[in-house]
C-alpha cells in the first residue's frame, strides 16, 4: 500500500496489484460486454457536449446477474471498508476519453466514508493536485486490478483528474465504490459524481 496524502479520515491510498492480472481481466472482459453503458450529454457554454467517456451505475442491493460486482465489492471490503451501496463505471475507450480536474460532490456522499475506485484495462495517469496553494500535481499511473481509496475528507483539499493523452492507449474502465446518504438512494440520485 502506497500513502499519497495524509488526514483524520485516511487520506487517499493506492494499492497497485490488489487484484491479480487474471481476475482483473475476466472483470474487464465480463463488464465491458454486459455493462449498460450509455453516453450523456452536458451543457457547456452555449452548447450540449458529450461526456468524454461511457459511464454505467448500479446499487449494489440490486445488481443484475452476471456482472462480477459482488466479487469486486468483496475485494475491495477486505482492504477499505465502509457501507458501500453504489458502483459508477466509467469507460475510457482511448486517450481522447477523460475527466477534467473536480472534487466529488460532497453532499451526494455520506460523511466520513471513503470513495474506492478500482482500475482495469490498460494503465491510465491520474493526476491529484491540492486545491490552495496551487503546486505540480501528483501523478499516479493507475495499474490494472489497483485500488485507491480516497477519504470524505480529501474532497475539500484536493482534487482529481484522467487527462487526455496522445500515447496510443487500450480500453480503461474505473468502478467507483461509495457511500449514497439514504435520501438520495431513495430518490434514484446516485449516477457517477465522481469519476477516476
Amino acid at each position: 500500500m502506497q500513502s499519497v496524502l495524509t488526514d483524520a479520515e485516511g487520506g487517499i491510498r493506492y494499492w497497485p496489484q490488489a487484484v491479480d492480472a487474471s481476475t482483473a481481466e475476466a472483470w474487464f472482459q465480463a463488464l465491458r460486454a454486459q455493462a449498460d453503458w450509455e453516453v450523456q450529454h452536458r451543457p457547456m457554454y452555449d452548447r450540449v457536449v458529450a461526456v468524454p467517456r461511457l459511464l454505467a451505475s448500479y446499487r449494489l442491493d440490486a445488481l443484475p446477474p452476471g456482472l462480477p460486482l459482488d466479487a469486486l465489492l468483496a475485494r475491495v471490503q477486505s482492504l477499505v471498508p465502509a457501507p458501500y451501496n453504489t458502483a459508477g463505471l466509467n469507460l475510457y475507450r482511448d486517450g481522447r476519453d477523460s475527466v477534467a480536474m473536480h472534487h466529488d460532490t460532497l453532499h451526494t456522499l455520506a460523511p466520513g466514508q471513503p470513495i474506492a475506485l478500482v482500475s482495469l484495462g490498460a494503465p491510465r495517469r491520474m493526476n491529484i493536485r491540492a486545491k490552495a496553494g496551487g503546486g505540480r500535481a501528483i501523478g499516479l499511473e493507475l495499474a490494472s486490478g489497483s485500488v485507491l481509496a480516497m477519504s470524505h475528507a480529501s474532497q475539500l483539499t484536493h482534487e482529481h483528474g484522467i487527462p487526455k493523452t496522445a500515447r496510443k492507449v487500450g480500453e480503461r474502465m474505473s468502478v467507483v465504490l461509495r457511500v449514497r446518504p439514504a435520501v438520495r438512494m431513495e430518490a434514484g440520485l446516485y449516477g457517477p459524481h465522481w469519476q477516476g
